[in-house]
């Protein structure tokens, strides 16, 4: 495969804050149109490599292609291909759903933004949100917004940051049954985030867990669990979590200074 067949591409990333290393060494490939979660127990280097991929913190050491741009030179370039989902970005407090969306559309570039808003609205299924203002949402439903956002542009890379952790079992399966839409019609590449294991299995074909900044497995769910010699994912993630329990990572300390909040 060629560089142009990957979304990302990271050699060699390292990043240290203080005496402590967020990340260590990691190489990683994600392919065009794959669906991957990047999995590790809290403190694994998830939040710090994360933030690398988006050029919001630099590594000391290290080379990251973002949707083949090199970062950080072409951050602007490369982001405006990226779709980026967290539960803790704030959305316009004083704007209604859809007059955000349109806004949101205007800063993509997006052509008949009516018809793309009005198509996200229905495929999510947020037509009962479009009228309230954002501060009138609750926590799961501005993470839903956020996701619809998210998507306006079709990304050829979408990030999710534990995407339905806020929501309801019900709203959760809708929205992984549109994730997984948007990513066979429009060749979307997932990536994931989650301590949800079974959100994993059915969102992700490849899982790559980070324990202590390094790769501690990469594969298929049924790859990884039969590496730890687990029956399933959970039980293999576990396992990490158990090992590296003990070990302690400045992803900790990211978290922390974000307000405890940790992904």
């Amino acid at each position: 495969m060629s560089a142009s067949d990957f979304v990302v591409v990271a050699r060699s990333l390292t990043k240290r804050f203080k005496d402590k290393v967020a990340v260590n060494g990691l190489d990683l490939e994600v392919p065009a149109a794959s669906t991957v979660g990047l999995l590790g127990p809290n403190g694994a280097g998830k939040t710090t490599t994360l933030l690398m991929l988006l050029a919001v913190i630099t590594p000391d050491s290290g080379t990251i292609d973002l949707v083949g741009q090199r970062l950080p030179r072409h951050r602007s370039r490369a982001l405006s291909k990226v779709g980026f989902v967290a539960g803790y970005l704030p959305l316009p407090e004083n704007l209604k759903v859809r007059e955000a969306l349109t806004i949101f559309a205007g800063f993509y570039g997006i052509r008949r933004p009516e018809t793309v808003i009005s198509h996200a609205i229905e495929r999510f299924g947020i037509g009962h949100l479009t009228e309230l203002q954002s501060s009138e949402l609750s926590s799961g439903q501005r993470t839903l917004v956020s996701i619809v956002k998210s998507t306006l542009h079709t990304p050829a890379l979408l990030i999710l940051d534990e995407p339905t952790a806020s929501l309801d079992p019900e709203v959760a399966g809708r929205v992984r049954s549109a994730l997984l839409d948007i990513h066979r019609e429009f060749g979307t590449t997932l990536l994931v985030t989650s301590h949800n294991m079974k959100e994993v299995e059915t969102l992700c074909d490849r899982v790559v867990i980070l324990s202590g900044g390094s790769i501690a497995a990469d594969g298929s769910p049924t790859e990884v669990a039969a590496k730890f010699d687990t029956e399933d994912l959970e039980a293999a993630f576990l396992e990490v979590a158990s090992r590296s329990r003990k070990f302690g990572t400045a992803d900790d300390r990211l978290a922390g200074d974000r307000g405890g909040e940790h992904r």
